[in-house]
């Protein structure tokens, strides 16, 4: 039996059920596929391109993205990585509905306490310069989705006081970012330390972090939000294209169980046959 010729994947995460519904739409054919360690992705087809995209549920926090990140990287072998969900607006000029796709991301806790005050010491991981390629040509033709090229933030924060001392030190130390958001330096050194990946975090603005955020939530504006951030997404991945000659790695998590749901991982899946001694092997491709 021939091996099925295989598509590149793209590993886009989210944070949240709203951000993972908002990309769920955009993806043909899906099936759930299951990690031996729990973690569970959707595999299915980008309508219109050569990608297989595999979404994901993360979670909050940058330590988590940052773990989940590196296990999906490990195991499903993708060629660019994309942290994609609303974040909160740290410019006056970037409203509610918004886009930022993020030129760099500010890890924004690191520094040093000393007598004379918090010395900042930060790090910045850059965007994938081809993605931002792509999104910069895609947003061209997307009038109904005003985007921004700026850095973001990435905290272990909600902020909703545009006067608190976090806020503050942004404004001093991280003037020029335009979001932010919780996961997104946790996926984008995931993606630099395992294999150099593309990366690139694009995050819808649900509100301007400040006092007023819980009646932007109210107003439904993380659901706007991450439609927008989800169809820039799309857009680049459109734009985007594989390495020349890439392919699935040979171990793909593509065996289905009995109870239709892929399990992955390094073993074979033997539910409901019998066999005797032992059994050494390898599986590629589908079967």
């Amino acid at each position: 039996m021939s091996v099925p010729e295989t598509q590149p994947t793209a590993l886009v995460l989210t944070a949240l059920p709203l951000e993972y519904a908002a990309v769920r739409t955009h993806i043909e054919n899906r099936e759930e596929l299951v990690h031996r360690d729990g973690t569970r992705v959707e595999q299915g087809q980008l309508p219109g391109s050569s990608w297989h995209v595999a979404i994901a549920e993360l979670g909050m926090g940058a330590e988590r993205a940052a773990a989940l990140t590196t296990q999906l990287i490990n195991w499903l072998r993708p060629e660019a990585v994309l942290f994609v969900g609303v974040a909160g607006s740290l410019k006056d000029d970037v409203g509610i509905g918004d886009v930022v796709v993020g030129t760099q991301v500010y890890e924004i806790h690191g520094g040093k306490q000393t007598p004379e005050g918090f010395l900042v010491r930060p790090k910045a991981l850059p965007g994938s310069h081809a993605m931002e390629q792509a999104a910069r040509s895609a947003v061209r033709d997307m009038p109904g989705v005003r985007t921004h090229f700026m850095p973001i933030a990435t905290g272990d924060v909600v902020l909703a006081d545009a006067e608190s001392e976090i806020a503050r030190r942004l404004r001093r130390n991280y003037n020029d970012a335009g979001a932010i958001e919780m996961e997104g330096s946790g996926a984008a050194h995931a993606a630099h330390l395992n294999g150099g990946l593309d990366a690139l975090v694009i995050r819808g603005i649900s509100d301007r972090a400040n006092a007023d955020k819980h009646k932007a939530d109210a107003s439904g504006s993380q659901k706007l939000a991450a439609a927008q951030a989800a169809s820039v997404t799309v857009a680049v991945l459109h734009k985007h294209r594989p390495r020349e000659g890439s392919s699935d790695s040979e171990e793909r998590p593509h065996r289905r169980g009995q109870d239709g749901v892929t399990y992955g991982g390094d073993h074979i899946d033997f539910r409901g046959g019998t066999f005797y001694g032992p059994v050494t092997g390898k599986t590629t491709g589908r079967q």
